[in-house]
């Protein structure tokens, strides 16, 4: 009895278990399936921040950057068959063939030259080239140099123009002081070679003037340049010395 108790108190507990199990899946199923649809039906439910997050597109890429052989400058080149100063080998044959045709050489300058003329000179050229036809030209007469009209010339050179000299009187105050020296004398001598200026340079006060008195009457030889009588510059030297001092 107590065994048959069992067995039928274990398939009640079967039966009841798998028909709650059932129950509780398909309640499970509803409120998952409530879950889902409800914010489908109210979509203002939805938090706003979320749903522009997921409404709006991502901006669109940036353009791809210009090719690079759109910025390279076409050059044109130029073919020719000489590289490096040497002609090369074509790489193919012209169509058409040019042909060459060099200057005629000079003539020779034996044949047109003049007698006697010296190799590479010019048709028409002088004979013995540009030395020959330099000596055999025609003397120029040398062009004519203006003759100064005053030269200055050194007391050695003047005193040998010398023709007449006058002595000067000896001052008697300088005398009686003992007073001795040379008085230099800076004398212009005209054309005719009379003495036209004289300034003192260097003496003694005392013996200046008559030394001046003298000078102006000396007489000088005309003093030629070129075959020509100009006037002189010159220095003159008189000297005044004691007798027996």
């Amino acid at each position: 009895m107590f065994e048959d108790s069992l067995i039928e108190s274990g398939g009640r507990l079967k039966t009841k278990r798998g028909r709650t199990s059932v129950v509780a899946f398909m309640i499970e199923f509803m409120i998952i399936g409530v879950m889902v649809l409800i914010p489908l039906i109210f979509t203002e439910a939805l938090p706003k921040g979320q749903m522009m997050f997921l409404l709006v597109a991502p901006p669109p890429p940036p353009p791809p950057p210009p090719p690079a052989a759109a910025a390279v400058q076409h050059v044109k080149v130029i073919q020719t068959d000489i590289v490096n100063g040497e002609l090369r080998t074509p790489t193919k044959i012209p169509k058409q063939i040019k042909m060459i045709q060099e200057d005629e050489a000079p003539p020779a300058m034996a044949t047109t030259g003049v007698v006697g003329g010296v190799p590479g000179g010019i048709p028409g050229g002088s004979m013995g080239g540009v030395i020959g036809s330099v000596l055999s030209s025609t003397p120029t007469v040398a062009p004519h140099i203006a003759t100064p009209q005053r030269v200055r010339v050194s007391s050695g050179v003047s005193s040998g123009l010398l023709i007449r000299k006058v002595n000067p009187t000896y001052p008697p105050l300088a005398r009686q002081a003992r007073i001795q020296g040379v008085v230099i004398l800076q004398a212009q001598i005209s054309k005719d070679g009379s003495i036209e200026n004289l300034q003192l340079i260097s003496g003694h006060p005392m013996l200046a003037p008559a030394a001046i008195e003298a000078v102006k009457q000396w007489k000088y030889k005309p003093y030629l340049l070129n075959g020509e009588p100009v006037e002189v510059d010159t220095q003159v030297q008189v000297n005044f010395t004691l007798a027996g001092g």
